[in-house]
């Protein structure tokens, strides 16, 4: 979970990201300026990279990463979000660590 508190300042950041980036064609370049203006989810996907995230994890190899959000009212009081509360599924389902 994340909660952004500046959505204005990671936009400018993407934005910069975006401008500074040699790989990107001139074309794209518009269309990219565009969603990370509009959404903030796609302003931090800019400018967070996955594979950054767990290239130094070994025994991990990224295959594929993608982004989802939505805006929610988190209340660390509540109960609904007991974050050591099982969801249900076994790890072992899931592929995760058992």
């Amino acid at each position: 979970m994340l909660e952004v508190h500046d959505e204005d300042a990671v936009a400018k950041a993407a934005l910069r990201r975006v401008a500074e980036d040699p790989e990107l064609p001139e074309g794209e370049r518009a269309h990219a300026e565009g969603a990370v203006t509009d959404d903030t989810a796609e302003a931090l996907a800019y400018l967070v990279d996955p594979f950054d995230l767990v290239s130094e994890v070994p025994g991990v190899e990224l295959q594929q990463a993608s982004w989802s959000s939505e805006r929610i009212e988190y209340d660390p009081d509540s109960p609904d979000w007991d974050l050591d509360e099982d969801d249900g599924q076994d790890d072992e389902e899931e592929g995760g660590i058992g």
